[in-house]
C-alpha cells in the first residue's frame, strides 16, 4: 500500500495576458472544447478566447453555467456535451464554476482545461470537486483519477476581479498549512490517498509565508486593478502553492466547520467559501490549543483583508448554541476531515470554540 501520494496538474502557466495563449496550449488536447462559464464571466473572457481558439482553428461549445456545482447542473451540462460531440471541457470562473468543470469532464471521460478569473480558492489545481444540493448544502467531495490537464491564470484578469474574492482566496490558502501540520500530527491522510509528503509539507508552509509576507500590498493593489509582483506571488500561493499543499497534505478543523457552516439557514450563505474558511480556521486554532498571542496575529492578519472574524460578521449575531451544535455535529461526522486534527473532538467542543473565536476577535475590534 502506497505511504506517500504526491499528486498534481499536467502543467500550470500564470501570467498576464495568459488567456491570449489559451488556444496554443489547449490545441494537443482536442480539437472541439466544451467552455463553461458564468454570465458575467463569459462576458468579461468572451473575446479573447474566441479569438485565441480562432488563431489555432479550434471550434468549441459554449454552455452557460447556472451557479451551483450540484450533481443536477453536472449532469445537465454533460448531456449538452455529448450531444454536441465535444472531446474536452474547459471551466472558466470562480471555484463553483471550476468544480463543476472537473465534474463534467469525468462524466464525458475527457481531458479538462482549467481557467480561473479569480484567485478565490485552491481548487483549480485539484482532482476534486466539491458538490453542493441545488440549494447550496455541502453534500460530499467528488473524487477523479487525475488532476486537470492544465490550468491556465492570467493575472491581469484576476486582478480586475473583486478584491473581496482575492481576500478570500488568501483565506482559504492560509488554512493550508494549519491544517497540513494538523494532518502530520495526527498521522492522518491527505485527500491524495496517502501520507503528507515532505514535499506537500514544504509547499504548505510556503503558502502561509508568502501570504504574509506579501498579502497585504498585494491585496491593496487588486483594490485598485493592478498586477505586480506582490499580486502574482499571492496568485502562485492562493492557486498553486495552496491546491497542491491541502491535496496532497491534507484537510482537517478548518475546512469541517466550513462544511458545518452550510447546515446553516440565512444570510451566512451570501459569504464566499473563503470567508467561512477564515472563521474555520480560527475555530481548529482555538481547538488546538493555540496562545491568545498566535490567534490575534492571524485575527489581525484577517481583519485588515476585511474577512469575518466575529459572528456578527458572518451574520450570526443572533445564533443559538443549538444552531451551533448543529454546525459541530456536521463539522464532526465520521466522514468529515476533523479527524485529521482529532477523531476525539466533539460537536459541543466545536460550538464552544465558535463563540471563543467571536469573544477573541472582540478584543481587536474595541482597541
Amino acid at each position: 500500500m502506497a505511504n506517500i501520494v504526491f499528486i498534481s496538474p499536467g502543467k500550470y502557466i500564470q501570467g498576464q495576458g495568459a488567456l491570449q495563449e489559451l488556444g496554443k496550449h489547449i490545441k494537443e488536447l482536442g480539437r472541439k472544447p466544451l467552455i463553461m462559464a458564468d454570465e458575467v464571466v463569459w462576458n468579461i473572457t468572451e473575446d479573447r478566447i474566441k479569438q485565441s481558439l480562432s488563431s489555432e482553428r479550434l471550434d468549441f461549445h459554449f454552455v452557460l453555467f447556472n451557479g451551483e456545482a450540484s450533481s443536477n447542473e453536472v449532469n445537465r451540462i454533460a448531456r449538452e456535451g455529448k450531444a454536441q460531440s465535444v472531446d474536452f471541457v474547459i471551466g472558466v470562473g470562480g471555484g463553483k464554476t471550476l468544480d463543476t468543470a472537473k465534474a463534467v469532464s469525468d462524466e464525458l471521460k475527457s481531458k479538462v482545461v482549467i481557467v480561473p478569473t479569480t484567485a478565490s480558492t485552491d481548487a483549480p489545481t485539484s482532482a476534486l470537486s466539491v458538490i453542493y444540493s441545488d440549494e447550496g448544502v455541502f453534500e460530499a467531495y467528488r473524487f477523479y483519477h487525475k488532476n486537470p490537464d492544465l490550468v491556465l491564470v492570467d493575472t491581469a484578469i484576476v486582478a480586475k476581479a473583486p478584491a473581496r474574492l482575492f481576500a478570500s482566496g488568501i483565506a482559504d490558502a492560509m488554512a493550508t498549512w494549519i491544517e497540513v501540520r494538523a494532518t502530520v500530527k495526527s498521522n492522518g491522510a491527505a485527500m491524495s490517498g496517502g501520507k503528507p509528503s515532505i514535499a506537500a509539507q514544504a509547499i504548505a508552509k510556503a503558502c502561509e509565508e508568502t501570504l504574509f509576507k506579501y498579502g497585504i500590498p498585494a491585496y491593496q493593489a487588486v483594490q485598485k486593478g493592478l498586477v505586480t509582483r506582490h499580486v502574482e506571488a499571492v496568485v502562485e500561493a492562493n492557486t498553486l502553492l495552496s491546491g497542491l499543499g491541502f491535496e496532497s497534505g491534507g484537510l482537517a478543523a478548518a475546512h469541517a466547520i466550513h462544511n458545518g457552516f452550510t447546515v446553516l439557514s440565512g444570510d451566512i450563505h451570501h459569504l464566499t467559501h473563503g470567508e467561512k474558511v477564515a472563521y474555520g480556521t480560527l475555530v481548529q486554532l482555538v481547538l488546538e490549543l493555540h496562545p491568545e498571542e498566535e490567534i490575534l496575529k492571524y485575527i489581525s492578519f484577517y481583519r485588515k483583508l476585511g474577512l469575518p472574524t466575529t459572528l456578527k460578521e458572518l451574520h450570526l449575531e443572533q445564533v443559538t448554541f443549538d444552531e451551533l451544535l448543529k454546525v459541530g455535529q456536521a463539522a464532526t461526522q465520521p466522514n468529515e476531515t476533523m479527524v485529521n486534527l482529532s477523531d476525539e473532538v466533539t460537536a459541543e467542543q466545536v460550538a464552544s470554540a465558535i463563540l471563543a473565536v467571536d469573544v477573541l476577535s472582540g478584543q481587536i475590534a474595541e482597541a
